[in-house]
This record gives structure tokens, sequence and C-alpha cells, in this order.
């Protein structure tokens, strides 16, 4: 298992937003509530239980900003506070450039998860190595 694959497992709890493909090969077991986009009462729902809390996204373009949700609109554009992006690189760690506070278009969020504070605080970032994502295909 690769350490991008281990991270993003003992971390978050992910939730399937609007991609109908799956981002991760090794993630076949990882836990997950589907929402697509034409079951708006499934992804509010969904949705509502991580406001004011930390979340990771990933973005149909492989990037993943982790802050505090703060809002969503029908669209899925989502408000985070207090966000950065982590950058991930085979050669070294993670680094992590600050955003503050970001907007994320809806149509461009593929996964959103909350993230586990306690156990992400625990994991040494700076000794992660591992290959970017890649873009989601449709």
């Amino acid at each position: 298992m690769s350490e991008i694959s281990r991270y993003l497992r003992q971390s978050v709890d992910w939730t399937v937003v609007c991609c109908g493909r799956s981002l991760f090969s090794s993630f076949q077991r990882v836990r997950c509530r589907f929402a697509r986009s034409g079951r708006w009462s499934a992804m509010t729902s969904a949705l509502e239980t991580y406001i004011n809390r930390t979340v990771a996204v990933i973005t149909s373009d492989g990037r993943m900003i982790v802050g505090t949700l703060k809002g969503f609109d029908q669209t899925i554009n989502l408000i985070l506070d207090e966000s950065h992006e982590r950058v991930f690189s085979s050669s070294q760690g993670v680094e992590q450039v600050v955003l503050g506070l970001y907007i994320v278009r809806g149509d461009n969020v593929a996964v959103i998860g909350e993230i586990d504070e306690e156990t992400d605080s625990a994991l040494d970032l700076g000794n992660i190595r591992a290959e970017p994502l890649n873009s989601v295909a449709h």
C-alpha cells in the first residue's frame, strides 16, 4: 500500500460527492457514503454533518485541500475557513500551502471527508512521500 493511500485511509472518512468513478484504485474497502448530484437530499444530509468540522476535499484535478467547512450551496460550492492545500511529493514530505478562507467550485469537488483530527495530528507529514494524485477521468 502506498504512503498516500495509508495516510488517506487513516485520517479521513470519505464521502463521494460528484464523480462517478473512484479516484483511488486501492480504496475498494474505504467507508464511503455515495451521494450523486441527482440526490440532493442525501448530499445535503451528508454535508450538513460536516459543517464547522475539519474536512479534506479532493478536487477533480487531484489537489487535496483541508479546512473547516463553513457552508455549501445547491451546486456543492464549498466555503472552507483556515484552509491549506497539502501538496504530495515522492522526493520530499508533504508541503502545506496556506489558503485561508477559500471557495471550492462544486463542479471541481470529487470527494469530501471529515478529518479525524487526533489521527491527523499524530501523522508526521514531513516524512510522507507519495506521488501526487492524478486528475479524475470522466
